[in-house]
């Protein structure tokens, strides 16, 4: 008894606090202000912190590796289980909106939407892939510019060869340290998750009844089937029963932090010390985790479905014509992982699909509003995803 306590005090009192915050939400949510700040501060220190372990974390992982071509073969992999899993999701929720149509939603909520960013295209591209100075790296606004300078510094230490040793003892150095202080730091989350929960349910929970309950119904619903059927089916593909097991024995961790901070970047640290524990090396679980992070977004691909769907049930189009669909899956693949890497990602991919589908202005309110409402469970999927992508690489790449 006494080691089944030790071995899961963390999610018990993990469990405690957001169950506080969720009763707090829901009896007095006029005190929420208050506590609130208490989530704020932690999930400050928590994002302070993530940004140079991913730094640490990917530039070592491949400054560590040994043979070249593993490292090929890691990135050939991971970016095919990616594509999978996205797909995969797609297609599971286009399912979904067929074998139970939504009836009954028309209009427009009347919601107030912000302007589009004029910047043009080239500056666009330009700031998806680089900054212009380099503390700008280190803000989780600029994640995939971070990424690809760990990946070349990773890289560049690894051609450095014995001159490069001392740089990569120093980053292999920082890994641990950046690790232990965010362990350090997770030993809060059980009272700034809590205060972060409560708010979600003060302000989350009373706009999920009305207008976008059906759409909305069928997110969840297709959600949580999606996660626990395909989650256990991917687990079993990496590793068979045991895979089953050691998957779901340490994805509660995760699930929680995703669920209550509605952010797959606080809950990087939880899935890293899930991959650890599952046993997946840390080559594969630092480069999987942070970029999956990014471009890897099982729950956005489901929502990018249902938001076209309601769209097209908005102004009284086919969805399910052949040519819609293929837009779709190719604008769903996009938002999951090209948009996935660029500052308001999710807003750019809403207005490529009422770009290329042509639907009026009043289709946006809409896609917009249904994307703040699945955002919880979003998160979990592209996040606790994550942790089932590295046990997939690790099945074909083995290191």
């Amino acid at each position: 008894m006494k080691e089944v306590l030790h071995n899961y005090a963390g999610i018990i009192f993990l469990l405690l606090g957001i169950t506080v915050g969720s009763v707090i939400g829901i009896v007095s949510p006029g005190i929420v202000e208050y506590i609130k700040p208490l989530g704020d501060i932690f999930l400050n220190l928590l994002f302070v912190s993530v940004v140079p372990l991913v730094f640490f974390a990917v530039s070592n992982s491949i400054a560590s590796l040994e043979q070249q071509s593993k490292f090929g073969k890691i990135i050939l992999v991971m970016s095919f289980t990616f594509l999978f899993f996205i797909l995969t999701a797609a297609i599971f929720t286009i399912c979904a909106v067929y074998l139970f149509p939504v009836s009954g939603v028309s209009g427009s909520s009347g919601a107030v939407v912000e302007a589009a960013n004029e910047e043009g295209w080239g500056n666009r591209i330009v700031s998806f892939f680089t900054v212009g100075e380099f503390t700008a790296l280190f803000s989780r606004q600029n994640m995939l510019a971070l990424l690809i300078f760990a990946f070349m510094t990773g890289i560049s230490a690894r051609k450095a060869g014995e001159k490069g040793q001392p740089f990569r003892a120093f980053i292999a150095s920082g890994y641990e340290v950046m690790k232990e202080l965010l362990l350090l730091i997770m030993k809060l989350a059980p009272i700034g998750l809590g205060a972060y929960f409560a708010f979600q349910v003060a302000t989350l929970g009373p706009q999920l009844f009305g207008f976008y309950a059906k759409p909305l119904g069928l997110y969840y619903v297709a959600g949580i089937i999606y996660f626990f059927v395909f989650f256990t089916l991917y687990a079993f593909m990496a590793d068979g029963q045991n895979g089953i097991k050691s998957f779901w024995k340490n994805a509660v961790y995760p699930t929680l932090t995703a669920l209550s901070t509605c952010s797959s970047f606080a809950t990087m640290p939880a899935n890293l010390q899930a991959a650890s524990k599952i046993g997946i090396p840390n080559s594969i679980a630092n480069l999987v985790i942070p970029i999956g992070t990014t471009l890897h977004k099982n729950g956005s691909s489901m929502s990018s479905i249902i938001k076209i769907y309601v769209a097209f049930l908005i102004i009284g189009r086919d969805f399910f014509e052949p040519t819609n669909l293929l837009l779709a899956l190719g604008i769903t693949v996009f938002v999951s992982i090209v948009a996935g890497g660029i500052p308001n990602g999710g807003y750019i991919g809403e207005m490529l699909m009422i770009s290329v589908y042509k639907l009026p202005q009043e289709a946006i309110p809409a896609v917009m509003i249904i994307g703040t409402l699945v955002d919880p469970l979003a998160t979990v999927l592209n996040a606790v995803g994550d942790i089932v992508a590295a046990m997939f690489v690790n099945r074909f790449v083995k290191v």
